[in-house]
This record gives structure tokens, C-alpha cells and sequence, in this order.
């Protein structure tokens, strides 16, 4: 995993107003943590922290004034609207430490026919040194029928990454496809246990008879 680095400055004002300050010079209040020091409260730009923390578990090169720190996002507050990071907390890391992360799965191929694939877990938790942290785990379902299961164990790990997940989490289950007459069924039956009585189609209204046409009258010679 590449190095992503963002210069920053550190900051003495803090609260909601002050927040909003920074936020309005497009940047954004951070805090970094860890190893024992105590927390350091800084400003990071904007627009590159935004592009930077778009890559999973980013491995982060931040600079100050005094020297650098690697960082991982621990948490990342992010607007309920409007496009923009809120609030960022870092924590510091250390070359040849080990981490405990949250890996995206990633699925390829296809299952086989007449399936549906549910992905039960989207991330995988592993521990990995925090400067070589994998940027996905990769799973192969190309052909698999119906009711294979893949359980964490099942994934292959990537080079320096170990399973930290349950080994017995469900992480992919293969099923077959409903037919649309037996879906039909099920909800049937479903509404039925439920009480639900369904309408009876209506009958089709009886056409009135045509009138008879009125006899012509007979012209007298």
C-alpha cells in the first residue's frame, strides 16, 4: 500500500465554532493518538484528505512542523448531506507494528446457473503490519452451485495478513433461484398463515341484451 502524505498544522482552538471555521477554509479538524503520546489536535487540507481516505485503511504520511507520524484513519465523521469529512481520528503507528483492520472482499467470477450469491460479510478483520496492509481479500465463485457455502477459513489470506475474523463466519452462501410460480406460492401461503384473505377477481359484467330494432312500419298503397 502506497504512502499518502498530507501536511498539517497543529491547532489550539477546539468546539463547534472553531470547527466550523476550519471547515469553511476547506480543511479539516483531526485529532492523532496513540503509543502513549498525548493526543495531538491538528488541521489536515481539505480536498486531499478527502481524496486519500477514499482508499481503505489508507497508510497516512503526516507532517508537521517538528517531524512525522504514520497514521491510520481510526474514525471518520462524515456529513449526513453534503459531501465532506467532519472529523477525522488518527492513530499513530510504527514500521514492523502489526494492526487490526476491517479488508474489503472482493468477488470474481460467476456462480453457477440459475444462482443468487448473498455476501454475508463485505470485510474481512485480519491483522497485518501497518505498512503492508492488503487492500482487498479476493474469492473465487466461478461455477459453484447452489448451497456452497464459504466460510472465513475457506479465504486464502494475503501474503503477511492473518485471519482474525471468526473462522465459522458465513462469508458467502450460494442459493438456487426461486421460479416466479413458486415464489408466487410461498407468498400465497405466507399471506394465508397471516390472515390475509386475497380478493377474488372480479367477474366480468354481463353485456345488456341489444335492444331490438323497432319494425318498420308497412306503407300503405
Amino acid at each position: 500500500m502506497s504512502d499518502l502524505t498530507l501536511t498539517a498544522e497543529k491547532r489550539t482552538q477546539f468546539g463547534k465554532g472553531a470547527a466550523r471555521r476550519i471547515r469553511r477554509d476547506n480543511k479539516i479538524p483531526a485529532v492523532m493518538y496513540g503509543h502513549g503520546a498525548d493526543p495531538i489536535h491538528i488541521t489536515l487540507p481539505g480536498h486531499d484528505t478527502m481524496m486519500a481516505l477514499k482508499n481503505p485503511n489508507a497508510l497516512l504520511t503526516i507532517v508537521l512542523e517538528d517531524g512525522e507520524q504514520l497514521a491510520l484513519a481510526k474514525d471518520i465523521q462524515r456529513d449526513a448531506i453534503k459531501p465532506i469529512i467532519e472529523h477525522v481520528d488518527l492513530v499513530i503507528v510504527r514500521k514492523g507494528e502489526k494492526v487490526v483492520v476491517e479488508i474489503p472482499l472482493h468477488v470474481e467470477g460467476e456462480a453457477g446457473p440459475e444462482t443468487i450469491v448473498n455476501v454475508d460479510l463485505p470485510t474481512i478483520t485480519v491483522e497485518a503490519e501497518a505498512t503492508d496492509i492488503p487492500e482487498m481479500i479476493t474469492v473465487s465463485i466461478e461455477g459453484l452451485p447452489a448451497g456452497t457455502q464459504i466460510l472465513a477459513k475457506d479465504l486464502t489470506m494475503p501474503k503477511g495478513a492473518a485471519l482474525i475474523q471468526d473462522e465459522e463466519s458465513l462469508v458467502i452462501n450460494i442459493t438456487q433461484m426461486i421460479s416466479e410460480e413458486a415464489l408466487e406460492a410461498e407468498l400465497a401461503d405466507a399471506e394465508a398463515e397471516a390472515g390475509i384473505e386475497q380478493e377474488a377477481p372480479e367477474a366480468p359484467a354481463e353485456e345488456a341484451p341489444a335492444a331490438e330494432a323497432p319494425a318498420e312500419e308497412e306503407q300503405s298503397e
